[in-house]
């Protein structure tokens, strides 16, 4: 009688668990992973579009990469990897596009303007743009080399009134956590990230707000790992969804 060797069916279920572990392995390097770069007041309606847009494409995963638009395109143009680059203002955009970093024309998709916040209360009692000068009034802004500062410098411009900020930071976002920490009394941040704070702050427009408006634009990179991809991102952002996402959240149409 035949007699089957000492081992040789533990080795046969292993062969068989290996076979299965690399097929999963195969399966999972299958998806793709697209990563964007976006500017921090994006961050909140683009992770819902990421979401909905993943629904569409299940074997895609998104990355974002959320900051001030001036250090997502210096970092482009120093070779920093990405599919898409999504700005708050036109002028970053083109800083990438003169250094022949892009692929193809990019589109404006998204506008946003400035707005007051202040804490809940309104401790300061801060009325109107001319109130943030005065001498008792803490207020933080962005710094000038970032969209939502060079926004701020415009409104100063248009207005005539020259503002004393305690500080200026690098992103939309930081100037809006000031505020909702009491670390100040007031900021300048963009409509779209006061609503997004709900009742952390309070919101107070100002009529020289509408004189100043940010244009968004999005591109796909020259570098893009996955350019039909990106190329898909970048029209689902542009398209009916992405638009009733970006509405939803206070950004007015191209």
């Amino acid at each position: 009688m035949n007699r089957t060797p000492r081992g040789a069916a533990p080795t046969a279920v292993l062969v068989v668990l290996f076979s299965l572990l690399s097929g999963c392995g195969a399966a999972s390097s299958d998806r793709n992973t697209l990563t964007v770069l976006a500017a921090a007041s994006l961050t909140e309606p683009f992770r819902e579009i990421g979401d909905e847009f993943s629904k569409r494409d299940p074997d895609v995963d998104i990355r974002f990469n959320f900051q001030g638009s001036s250090l997502l395109a210096e970092r482009i143009r120093q070779g920093s990897g990405g599919d898409v680059f999504a700005s708050a203002n036109t002028d970053m955009m083109a800083r990438v596009r003169g250094a022949d970093t892009l692929a193809g024309e990019p589109h404006t998709f998204a506008t946003n303007q400035l707005t007051i916040v202040v804490p809940p209360g309104n401790p300061a009692g801060v009325e109107s743009l001319a109130d943030l000068t005065d001498s008792d009034t803490s207020l933080v802004v962005c710094a000038p080399r970032v969209p939502c500062g060079s926004a701020t410098e415009q409104v100063e411009s248009a207005s005539g009134v020259r503002l004393d900020p305690v500080s200026e930071e690098s992103d939309v976002k930081n100037v809006l956590h000031k505020v909702v920490a009491g670390e100040a009394d007031a900021g300048l941040v963009y409509v779209t990230d006061a609503g997004s704070a709900g009742d952390e702050v309070e919101a107070i427009d100002f009529p020289t707000s509408d004189e100043v408006i940010n244009e968004y634009p999005i591109a796909r990179l020259d570098a893009a790992e996955h350019p039909e991809l990106a190329g898909r991102f970048v029209e689902f952002v542009r398209g009916e969804r992405g638009q009733r996402i970006l509405g939803e959240y206070g950004f007015g149409a191209p």
